[in-house]
């Protein structure tokens, strides 16, 4: 039998549960997950490597139209993850109005390659409501397959997976076999500290700040790392910081938690904050922290 291989860009909406079924089919928890919208900034490809084929599920930022720089950088990931795709899975659900972002789904009906159309969160809807959405949608994208699922507790998601493996193309793979994504360790430290941010700090201030990983030694017994965590304004940094330094203690103590779990090593965990004033409208900020 011949291999396989190929890439699957997860797109959609913010908050629909791409990062979810990303993390559930790559089998590690790779994307940040929480409650709020624009929780993913990056193209993260997960590699899942069976003998007979490689598929690299990447999962990119929630579509949006944008308000700064760095929300333009974000949407770039998802129309390129699109148009480099062998397998777009295009995620809905059953709470968000079908149709948002029409643009993009233009553009996702105009594709060459195959469409599914993931409706999640059907635990929580209705028989009566998902029939409505189903038509809709075969309506906005008609050259679509559509599956019907939820991430959250693994309902047809085996059989769309079973669908991705039948579309993969013929191919080498891409990767090295014993692969399992494209990002450094450093980066999901990153990732580590700006999902307790995410979850500890509420309003504008998860969506001003930025994690940089300043200094990463490892040693057989420990890993030493110091994080610079920006803020776009000299008040957002009181707040991340807190009373007696009491917030920046709990993230950074909830951070190292699970970054040993992450790293299988004790880790020492130093947290700044540094005022980088209106970083995501600064394309050279926004290129010192990774975004293209």
């Amino acid at each position: 039998m011949a291999h396989k291989s190929g890439f699957v860009s997860i797109v959609g909406n913010p908050n629909v549960g791409k990062s979810t079924l990303s993390n559930l089919f790559v089998g590690e928890r790779l994307s940040i997950i929480t409650s709020k919208a624009q929780t993913t900034r990056h193209k993260i490809f997960g590699i899942v490597n069976e003998d007979d084929y490689q598929i690299v599920f990447s999962d990119t930022p929630g579509v949006l139209v944008p308000a700064y720089k760095l929300q333009e950088s974000m949407l770039k990931y998802s129309k390129s993850a699109a148009k480099e795709a062998d397998i777009i899975l295009f995620i809905t659900d059953t709470i968000e109005k079908p149709g948002k972002n029409e643009n993009f789904i233009n553009d996702v009906s105009k594709s060459d390659v195959p469409v599914l159309l993931v409706i999640n969160k059907i635990d929580i809807s209705s028989q009566t409501e998902l029939d409505k959405l189903v038509d809709i949608w075969k309506h906005l994208l008609p050259k679509s397959e559509i599956f019907p699922v939820s991430a959250l507790t693994k309902f047809n998601t085996d059989n769309l997976y079973k669908r991705i493996i039948e579309l993969l193309p013929e191919s080498p793979p891409y990767f090295d076999k014993d692969a399992l994504t494209d990002k450094p360790e450093r980066f999901f430290v990153s990732e580590i500290i700006r999902e307790k941010i995410l979850l500890f700090y509420q309003k504008e201030i998860p969506y001003s700040t930025e994690v940089e990983i300043e200094h990463f030694k490892e040693t057989p017994k420990l890993v030493d790392i110091r994080a610079v965590i920006h803020v776009a304004r000299e008040s957002q940094k009181g707040i991340i910081i807190g009373h007696q330094g009491k917030a920046l203690k709990k993230l950074g103590t909830e951070a190292r938690k699970d970054i040993e779990i992450f790293l299988n090593k004790k880790v020492f965990l130093q947290l700044f904050v540094k005022v980088s004033k209106d970083w995501r409208d600064k394309e050279i900020s926004l290129k010192n922290f990774g975004y293209e």
